[in-house]
This record gives structure tokens, C-alpha cells and sequence, in this order.
């Protein structure tokens, strides 16, 4: 929600560290979240997960092979994803290896969607709960927005105090930098406040993990693994 200007003055950034990365550290459990929210909506390969996180969540632009791969192979060391070698396709140089989330991974997800912390609010890990809160419950979703909404109140203040500083020094870069962050964050604050105010309202119900893909998905041949509901696969493949 929060462009790179205004993370930049405010010193919030993560930062990738590729395979080194621990799995303990905020971003890999965000990261960790991200791929299993998008494996939940069915099977993908590598490619297709990294576009997906790449144009859907901000926070993973930047996400090479090289961060991707490693987090996968955690997850299916967990347990939590598993990995098959599709059919040899006519002219490719290497096989294609599809991911698909197991029933454990389902219940880790669930449990981590049904709750939040003060991490959960922050740039990057908000972004990646707001694409998943068709299936986190409504009062969880609440508890999130109003952190969000606290956290962009205590930087709208900060920032409203660092413009005026900066047009006490008559530098007129840094006033404008200031007031430019302070427009963003005052958009989503009132982006927020309508979130809140609809969320409070319960328009919009929780739909489990799985569920929009499923019936997206019932139209699909029958006995193929690229079409069918991602519940059916795992049941079929345990």
C-alpha cells in the first residue's frame, strides 16, 4: 500500500537475502505465507508461483529464483507443499516440477489466518494478509485493519511534524518528499477508515482456504490434476 519513497524515509524496508535467508525471519514467514496462500488455490509450478507473487503482491517484485526455490524446498521439507515431476513436455531441456499444497500445509494456513500480531500490520506482511482475507474471519481481519490503521496514524503524525521541520530549514526538496508521503498516508488512512467501517458492518464473509478455486475449478475434465479442485487432488493423492 505504501510506496517505496515513503519506506525509504521511514527506514521499514525488508530486504531479500536469497537462499541465506533463515526461515525463522519475518520475511521468510511471510514469504512462507504468500506461497502457501497462492499453492491453496491450486497446483502451480515454479514459474507460474513467482509470476503470481511477482504481479499480485508488491512485496515480492523484487523475488528471484534464488529466494523462491530455497523457501519451497523448506516447506516441503515441513511438509507443508509437496513436489511432482510433470511429463516430459516435447522440446523442453529440463522437467517441469509442480508444487501443490498438503493437508497439513491447509492446517497450518487456516490456523495462521484465524490469527495476528503486531508484525501482521507492518509494510509487506499487511499487503500479503489483505490478499487473503477472503479466507480469514471477519474478526481477525478486523484486528488487522485496526492495527494498520493505528500504525498509519503514528506515521501520519510523524511525518506531518518531519514537513514542518523541513519547511522550518527552508529545504524545499525534503518538504515536498515529506508532504508526498504525507498524501499516501493520508490516503490510506481514509482507505482504512471505509475498510473498518464495512468490515464492522460484516460485508464480507470469510470463504475457507481452497474454496473459490474449488468451485472455480468443478468444470474441469475429470482426472486431471491442472483442473480439479485443489481438496480433491490432495484426497486423491494421499
Amino acid at each position: 500500500m505504501t510506496d517505496i519513497s515513503l519506506r525509504y524515509i521511514l527506514d521499514e524496508t525488508y530486504r531479500l537475502e536469497g537462499s541465506s535467508l533463515p526461515a525463522s525471519t519475518p520475511r521468510a514467514q511471510v514469504l512462507n505465507l504468500a506461497i502457501l496462500g497462492n499453492l491453496v488455490q491450486g497446483p502451480q509450478h515454479g514459474y507460474a508461483l513467482r509470476k503470481a507473487l511477482n504481479l499480485s503482491l508488491g512485496t515480492f517484485r523484487s523475488l528471484s529464483y534464488g529466494s523462491l526455490y530455497p523457501a519451497l524446498r523448506r516447506l516441503e521439507t515441513s511438509g507443508y507443499i509437496e513436489s511432482h515431476e510433470d511429463p516430459t513436455i516435447p522440446g523442453a531441456r529440463r522437467k517441469r516440477i509442480t508444487y501443490s499444497i498438503t493437508q497439513k500445509g491447509v492446517a497450518y494456513l487456516d490456523n495462521e489466518l484465524s490469527s495476528a500480531g503486531p508484525g501482521d500490520w507492518e509494510d509487506g506482511t499487511f499487503d500479503v494478509r489483505f490478499t487473503m482475507f477472503s479466507s480469514t474471519d471477519s474478526a481477525t481481519r478486523l484486528r488487522i485493519l485496526e492495527g494498520r490503521y493505528a500504525r498509519m496514524l503514528e506515521r501520519r503524525e510523524a511525518l506531518t511534524l518531519w514537513a514542518e521541520t523541513a519547511l522550518r530549514h527552508a529545504d524545499s526538496y525534503i518538504t515536498e518528499l515529506a508532504n508526498h508521503g504525507l498524501a499516501q498516508v493520508s490516503a490510506e488512512v481514509e482507505w482504512l477508515e471505509r475498510m473498518i467501517e464495512a468490515e464492522r458492518q460484516n460485508r464480507f464473509p470469510r470463504v475457507a482456504p481452497g474454496t473459490i478455486w474449488s468451485k472455480r475449478s468443478t468444470a474441469g475434465t475429470k482426472g486431471s490434476r491442472s483442473t480439479r479442485a485443489n481438496r480433491n487432488y490432495l484426497k486423491e493423492n494421499q
